[in-house]
């Protein structure tokens, strides 16, 4: 076919195919234990796959409120009062979207102006910052303090200007597995009091936290909350990415703006899903038993790779371990991960990848939200790296 007649001048020339596209890939391709890409090996509990299919075969099938299913907003409002002590109207102040990452490009593109700076967090999950490019907005980096990837919170106040119109937070944090405690939230809180600073609360894991820790939602914290965007997901929660189900919560005067951009980028989403979910909501269980589920297949990895050259970094929540291997080679994350893919049959995430500047701290990272058996068979490939 007939090439395209001039160059494109592309609004995202840095940016490809994600990591996890390629690795995935190259985990299919070479016959690889996948523990690249974020996602459960095992199904979601039997009984929300039922409520879904009595309202797929009982009409409800057509499009939902653009805002979402009004019984999901409502079970949405019930969870967030009862374990965060935030009072949300479900009418006027959640909307439901087609997944996180929907919510987070909205929120985006509904507040940030050409030329207006944007603070994240590197590594920093990859949707956030072509969110911002695509929004004419500048991302400013903060970098997490490696080994443990906390924050300095004199730097970032330091990088606050007259044009920062946003702080973009994860907690807790994809790809490190690190939390931030109230102390973070309260230096954040110091920061921004004063400005016309939004914050965009990316809090997918919220019920994954480890150790005894608390989740420090951005809910907890008046002075947050009354500027942010929060953001979680149904598919961490109940063992079903593919489904893109997700929410967000924001005052009114930010939700009004949230919602004009996203009945022009998704409209709704997927009506029988939604009232399933608002069912299986009741069962608080699930929920509130999530993180010792996941802290179980977390000790189970690492008591399973002890004898490997990998040394583990902490996990302090999200479904997903840093393993650091400066122990066995000095060759780059991105070619060690492609390099453990083919030669030894186990995928990773290379962490450089969520840098800009593609810092390289000889570490992987893997995903420990699968069975037993695969978990079992990933470590012993991992054994012989």
């Amino acid at each position: 076919m007939p090439s395209y007649p001039s160059p494109i001048a592309s609004r995202l020339p840095e940016v490809g195919v994600t990591i996890f596209s390629v690795m995935s890939a190259l985990a299919n391709e070479c016959g690889a234990i996948n523990l690249s890409q974020g996602f459960p090996d095992f199904d979601c509990p039997p009984l929300l796959l039922d409520r879904v299919t009595h309202y797929m075969k009982t009409g409800h099938n057509q499009y939902a409120p653009m805002t979402g299913a009004g019984p999901l907003r409502e079970a949405i409002a019930e969870k967030v009062l009862s374990l965060y002590g935030g009072n949300y109207d479900p009418v006027t102040e959640i909307t439901v979207t087609a997944g996180a990452t929907q919510a987070i490009y909205t929120a985006v593109a509904a507040m940030v102006h050409p030329g207006d700076e944007v603070i994240v967090f590197e590594p920093v999950y990859d949707s956030y910052v072509p969110a911002i490019q695509l929004a004419g907005g500048v991302p400013v980096s903060v970098r997490l303090k490696f080994p443990d990837y906390h924050i300095d919170w004199d730097e970032v106040a330091s990088l606050v200007s007259p044009r920062t119109r946003m702080i973009m937070i994860n907690t807790p944090n994809n790809p490190t597995g690190s939390v931030f405690s109230a102390d973070d939230m309260r230096a954040l809180s110091r920061i921004v009091a004063g400005t016309d600073i939004v914050i965009v609360s990316d809090e997918v894991y919220e019920h994954i936290v480890f150790d005894g820790l608390r989740h420090e939602s951005a809910v907890r914290y008046p002075e947050l909350a009354e500027r942010s965007f929060i953001i979680s997901s149904f598919g961490k929660t109940y063992h079903v990415t593919g489904w893109k189900i997700g929410y967000c919560l924001a005052p009114r005067e930010l939700m009004v703006e949230f919602r004009k951009a996203h009945q022009f980028i998704v409209f709704t989403c997927n009506t029988a899903i939604q009232l399933g979910l608002a069912d299986f909501m009741s069962e608080k269980s699930h929920y509130l038993t999530l993180a010792a589920f996941y802290q179980e297949k977390r000790d189970f990895f690492l008591k399973a790779i002890e004898g490997s050259r990998f040394k583990p970094l902490p996990s302090r929540g999200t479904y997903f371990q840093l393993l650091r291997y400066d122990a066995i080679t000095d060759e780059p994350d991105a070619g060690f991960a492609k390099r453990m893919t083919r030669e030894f049959g186990v995928a990773s995430i290379p962490i450089s990848v969520f840098y800009r500047g593609r810092e390289d701290n000889k570490v992987v990272r893997f995903c420990f939200a699968k069975s037993e058996e695969t978990l079992k068979q990933g470590a012993a490939k991992l054994l012989r790296v």
